[in-house]
């Protein structure tokens, strides 16, 4: 065991935050002092007001055949109550003129109120404009952490906040930070996968997409880092159920991505919905304050998930009232309810106040916030955008991108005797439930929810079919359903065309879905689906699996009578084309697994497992997944030679240059991410396996070497302690790029001067 530690930074488990409990500290900037002149002249109803958001249903006529706001709900919502926030969640898609109406309604009624404060409007954009018709559709975020390429999500970002803002809109729900653990979960899709480097990287690069240099100009939003925090743990799977997380561990895998994503300037976050070791997050003043204000240093606003603060009394139970529920929320933290029906967090909130149960310097520390966010985004200059603003809205240069995205995600897992790319001239039989449906490479959260009515929206879009048919022409393709989700079709069908084709790619995987909607109680596919692909493999003909799903389903059985494999995830609206792309040898894979795909459905370890988890000579049921973390293949080969360090040691204040070279020893061009592991060999806390500590993405021709460097400092070694903080160890360490490892020691000049007494 290790006796001496390195400190590198201090996360203390309950002492630190304390200022922020007290009344807010005197503000210095300009701009702070224009909001507290502001809140000055505030009543409390107007205060509270804004630290209410409602959803746009709340402001909408019922049962009319299309949507329509209702002016008297409306005025009731803003000049009575004093509405700071509306939100979207209704149940269709609309275009930029529809949008365009809503809002400038909204804002029109925004300045008759007495302070004039126009309303913050927010909506889940979380993979494009998700409620806009006409919108570019980026892949989801598990895929696009399959391209392990941050540019890529840099621009995804950006081309995702021009077209909110050509919806009038300055609030985006997203990015996703939570750590993709366990496949179960329904949200996993949503999410950069299950490595904590990956999930900060990928986040605080769409992050800076977002929000660009100056999110108040008429291209970018305020992001929104959710879901704060360990909401995407829970023990049974299911989405809002109970999760079990010692600080420790919480520290080490899921608050680094919302660190990063503070340092990379988010303006808002939205709470985790669940409870973590019986406490809710939403009433919790240790997460929402004393980590999250006086660690992370935030100063944004902290906006709760839907209808949260009602779930402390009628679900979490922590509360005796809904009345006291507000109380312990706004307490612990929160800025801005998601109440989102009516008005009783509004009532409550101001009783409240004026009983002594909340005090007015935490109405005024949310306001604050509110405001600031308020005018950082331009809205009181500039409530509604310029129509003629937004040329570039739904551009082939936006869709481009979206392609791009897609074909450096789909990742190819198998492909024995070189059975990819397809020749076009074959006779292709195209079959099974995720074929012919543009939900399966959408998911949820696209134009919808659940994204139920994405086929009608994304009509125009190529289902898997589809994009093959034109790729090598629909008389080289015969179609049949074969399967159903959860059922045989006309599977005899599907057999017989199967004995006339040259191949058959067969379309698994999942429809769309999100949230409690997803859960399930099996991660194996549905009978129906194996058994399809059982009477297809009879025929002798190669099987092309291609797995369409938002969680790694598991498909051991597909898998093993398959020829190939490739894994697509929700590759979004050019999925299909992307993977014709890729099928047929005109765009060569580069994707790599950001998740560990289980081999058997009780068998859920993440590749940075203990070592105990890796089974022994005695266990023939350790770490054995179907496929591990950042696996992929490629139409080309690539070797690794060369490894190099700049020093045998790494020291105190020093940064050790770590180069390899990447040399492309196939016959045709193709990209490759490089991934960094490095293991900590012995620690005085069990060390994980291996870390991914960095990952870059190059382009190789045929034959052509390129050299790839990664810093690494002590910091970049650390892990969290048993006291809750973050320490380096001196001792050894294993580096491993590809094929190639070395090893280099970590030596503490502290720690040598404790041991010769000379500190």
């Amino acid at each position: 065991m290790k006796r001496f530690t390195t400190i590198c930074s201090l996360m203390l488990a309950g002492s630190v935050g304390l200022m922020a409990q007290t009344k807010k500290a005197p503000t210095t900037s300009a701009l702070d002092k224009k909001v507290d002149a502001m809140i000055a002249s505030m009543t409390l109803e107007e205060k509270v007001g804004q630290m209410t958001e409602v959803t746009l249903d709340v402001v909408s006529k019922t049962g009319a055949s299309s949507h329509q706001l209702d002016d008297a709900k409306l005025n009731e919502a803003i000049t009575k109550y004093h509405v700071g926030s509306i939100l979207n969640v209704s149940g269709t898609a609309y275009d930029r003129q529809h949008w365009y109406d809503v809002i400038s309604t909204i804002q029109t009624v925004a300045a008759k109120d007495r302070l004039k404060i126009p309303v913050i409007y927010g909506i889940d954009a979380i993979h494009g404009v998700t409620y806009t018709v006409g919108s570019t559709l980026f892949p989801q975020e598990i895929a696009m952490a399959a391209t392990f390429n941050k540019d890529l999500a840099h621009k995804a970002g950006e081309i995702t906040a021009y077209e909110t803002r050509a919806s009038y809109i300055p609030w985006n729900y997203s990015p996703v930070l939570d750590l993709g653990k366990n496949p179960l979960w329904p949200r996993i899709y949503e999410t950069f996968g299950e490595d904590p480097y990956v999930v900060k990287t990928m986040g605080a690069a769409i992050i800076k997409g977002y929000q660009g240099n100056n999110v108040g100009d008429k291209y970018h939003v305020a992001a929104c880092m959710k879901h704060y925090l360990g909401y995407s743990a829970p023990l049974s799977g299911k989405d809002r159920t109970p999760a079990w997380i010692p600080d420790r561990y919480m520290r080490e895998y899921f608050l680094p991505s919302f660190a990063d994503a503070v340092k990379a300037g988010a303006k808002t976050l939205m709470i985790n919905s669940g409870e973590i070791n019986g406490v809710p997050i939403h009433s919790s003043k240790y997460m929402l304050t004393d980590v999250l204000r006086g660690e992370l240093k935030f100063d944004g606003i902290a906006v709760t998930d839907w209808r949260d603060i009602q779930y402390l009394y009628t679900r979490h139970h922590v509360a005796a009232s809904q009345k006291e529920a507000v109380m312990l929320a706004v307490n612990a933290g929160v800025d801005m309810s998601m109440v989102p029906y009516e008005y009783t967090f509004f009532d409550y909130l101001v009783q409240l106040v004026h009983e002594g149960k909340v005090p007015m310097w935490r109405i005024n520390e949310a306001v604050h916030r509110i405001l600031k966010v308020k005018y950082e985004l331009g809205l009181f200059e500039r409530p509604v955008g310029n129509p003629s603003d937004y040329p570039k809205f739904g551009s082939e240069e936006f869709r481009a991108a979206s392609v791009q995205a897609a074909r450096e995600a789909i990742t190819l897992l198998k492909n024995n005797n070189n059975v990819l790319p397809l020749k076009k001239e074959m006779k292709v039989l195209v079959t099974g439930p995720t074929a012919n449906t543009m939900r399966s490479l959408n998911g949820g959260w696209s134009y919808t929810w659940q994204g139920e009515q994405t086929d009608k929206f994304a009509a125009a879009k190529n289902t898997i079919l589809e994009a093959i048919q034109q790729k090598i022409g629909k008389d080289n393709v015969t179609y049949e359903e074969g399967a159903k989700f959860d059922s045989l079709a006309n599977v005899d069908d599907a057999v017989k065309a199967a004995k006339k084709a040259d191949a058959i790619v067969l379309c698994l995987g999942e429809l769309s879905y999100t949230e409690n909607v997803g859960n399930i109680d099996d991660l194996n596919l549905p009978d129906a689906q194996f058994k399809l692909a059982e009477e297809l493999a009879k025929t002798g003909k190669p099987v092309i699996l291609v797995l369409a799903e938002g969680r790694p389903r598991i498909v051991t059985k597909a898998d093993n009578m398959a020829a190939a494999t490739v894994m697509t995830y929700l590759s979004g609206n050019e999925g299909g084309d992307a993977l014709a792309d890729i099928l047929f040898g005109d765009v060569n894979p580069s994707g790599k697994l950001p998740v560990t795909y289980p081999r058997y459905a009780n068998a859920l370890v993440n590749y940075y497992r203990k070592n105990l988890e890796n089974g022994n000579s005695d266990d023939s049921h350790g770490y054995n997944p179907l496929y591990e973390f950042g696996y992929g293949l490629s139409y080309t080969s690539f070797r690794y030679s060369n490894l190099h360090l700049s020093n045998a040691d790494l020291k105190d204040g020093q940064t050790l240059k770590i180069s390899v070279d990447v040399t492309n020893s196939g016959q045709r061009q193709g990209k490759e991410s490089v991934l960094l592991y490095i293991s900590d060999l012995y620690a005085s806390i069990a060390p994980d396996t291996k870390r991914l500590r960095g990952f870059d993405k190059i382009d190789l021709k045929a034959g052509e070497t390129k050299t790839v460097s990664f810093n690494i400092t002590p910091a970049d070694l650390s892990f969290i302690n048993d006291q809750s903080k973050s320490v380096t160890e001196p001792g050894e360490f294993k580096i491993q790029l590809g094929d190639q490892t070395q090893n280099f020691n970590y030596l503490s000049t502290k720690v040598q001067a404790a041991r010769t007494g000379k500190l």
